[in-house]
């Protein structure tokens, strides 16, 4: 029989009894300096969550993100048409990057950057608080029966719910179709933009039930890098611990005893602050989010007891075990690597991409002879792909010196009007028999913008004609 309500089963998780029902968690608050620091830097996310989308620049979201259309505008610049491989390429990078900082840090994105986490700490549990008050009160509230008190609070706080779950929602829906144009849409019914409200619905109801609701269960049963996480953490990587040679053997608050104690006096005030529940003092768990609660809370009971602050803190098992500690093990070395190759991939590629793009297409007769044999004329379809957002006017120059004044280039509009669209003109090259080489010729032909002469592309094109 357990001697104290937070004294868990070695056999089972904290958040389910023996039955394997859920067993919910009341995390009381906690005060301290890792405590200030992740508050701060919880709400410089939320604010750049929230800001970002709302940041214009030459008249164009600072990012967004439109599928429908394949646009992506970065920096008020928009790429049109991005090839999925630059998607990819970017977010694995960011898969190695994280992988890298988990190699090093441990779970540090768990504790300090998931917005799982920071809306949780930072806004739910904060909106649960001040309406159903700390945990005890909450656990004694959930477990009383049914009253007017009771309903109302509950009623209170899920309708706050809800509207902080839409504007989430609504936010991260800002990102992909643009802030200013979502608040139009969402000025008019429903029904003119279905697909987006049912999207931006569901997004909702997803955000409401997680944060509100499902919490540390998506940590511990669904989130599929809690369950990787270990593969990539060795024992040079950081993570929140209990230093079990300083604490051990525990002893009991105003206990009198002559035998040598350690440090812990067995408060379970690092379990009652565990947003998931474990023992830390049990070692690096699956469940621990690396949240440093359990820090602040110890070192609290270190400082009324006059002991050392740090018998919970951030560490790795060599520096617990006295062994030195690899900043940069191998492990983390390759992820870094693979990060970088990656990005430097994602760059390579962006630029090819958004450079013009010409495709010249034969017509089905190669080509035709006229004015008596002295002029021949190749007809050629050329397609036009261009994803910067500017827009000028272009024309073509023959590259090859002494092909300039032989090769005449005639289009139906000149000169060439370039924006964001994918366009198709016929082009007609036309030029002497006297040219040819075996009835053949390979040019080069420069598109040059038409107010800077600054050549905006290079394309060769092969001439043909009969052969002599």
């Amino acid at each position: 029989m357990k001697n104290n309500l937070f004294e868990l089963d070695p056999e089972r998780l904290a958040t389910t009894d023996a039955e394997g029902n859920r067993v919910y968690l009341y995390p009381e608050d906690v005060k301290g300096p890792w405590k200030t620091r992740r508050k701060i830097f919880y709400w410089v996310l939320i604010l750049i969550y929230l800001v970002l989308p709302w940041i214009y620049i030459k008249g164009k979201p600072f990012l967004m993100v439109d599928i429908i259309n394949r646009e992506f505008t970065l920096f008020g610049s928009t790429l049109h048409g991005v090839e999925p491989i630059l998607f990819f390429l970017i977010v694995a990078s960011g898969l190695f990057f994280i992988a890298a900082l988990t190699s090093t840090l441990g779970r540090v994105w768990c504790g300090w950057a998931c917005p799982q986490t920071v809306f949780i700490q930072a806004i739910f549990m904060k909106v649960e608080s001040f309406i159903e008050g700390k945990a005890r009160v909450r656990r004694e509230m959930d477990a009383a029966p049914l009253s007017f008190n009771k309903i109302s609070k509950k009623f209170l706080k899920w309708s706050i719910f809800t509207l902080i779950s839409l504007h989430i929602s609504h936010t991260f829906m800002g990102y992909f179709v643009g802030p200013k144009e979502l608040l139009q849409i969402s000025l008019h019914s429903p029904d003119l933009h279905p697909v987006l409200f049912a999207l931006t619905m569901i997004g909702t109801l997803i955000i409401l039930l997680d944060f509100g609701w499902f919490r540390e269960q998506f940590c511990i049963i669904a989130c599929p890098y809690g369950r990787i996480q270990s593969v990539m953490m060795d024992e040079n990587s950081l993570v929140v611990a209990y230093d079990t040679k300083r604490g051990e053997p525990r002893r009991q608050k105003d206990a009198i005893s002559s035998t040598p104690e350690g440090d812990c006096i067995n408060c379970y005030n690092c379990v009652k602050v565990c947003p998931t529940g474990i023992d830390i003092r049990r070692g690096t768990q699956l469940e621990c989010i690396a949240c440093t609660q359990c820090i602040d809370a110890c070192d609290d009971i270190m400082k009324k007891i006059k002991k050392p602050t740090g018998l919970i803190r951030y560490s790795s098992e060599n520096e617990l075990q006295g062994k030195k500690k690899k900043l940069f093990p191998l492990r983390t070395i390759l992820y870094i690597a693979a990060s970088a190759a990656l990005v430097v991939l994602f760059l390579f590629s962006l630029k090819n991409s958004t450079q013009l793009q010409l495709i010249f297409l034969r017509a089905k007769n190669p080509f035709t002879i006229a004015e008596q044999g002295k002029v021949i004329s190749n007809q050629f379809t050329l397609k036009i792909h261009h994803q910067g957002s500017g827009k000028y006017l272009a024309n073509f120059k023959i590259n090859d010196h002494d092909l300039s004044n032989s090769v005449t280039i005639v289009t139906p509009i000149y000169p060439i009007k370039i924006d964001s669209s994918d366009q198709k003109m016929i082009v007609f090259f036309r030029f002497p028999p006297s040219i040819l080489r075996e009835g053949t010729r390979r040019i080069s032909v420069n598109v040059l913008n038409s107010e800077t002469n600054e050549v905006l592309a290079t394309k060769e094109v092969t001439l043909v004609g009969p052969i002599d």
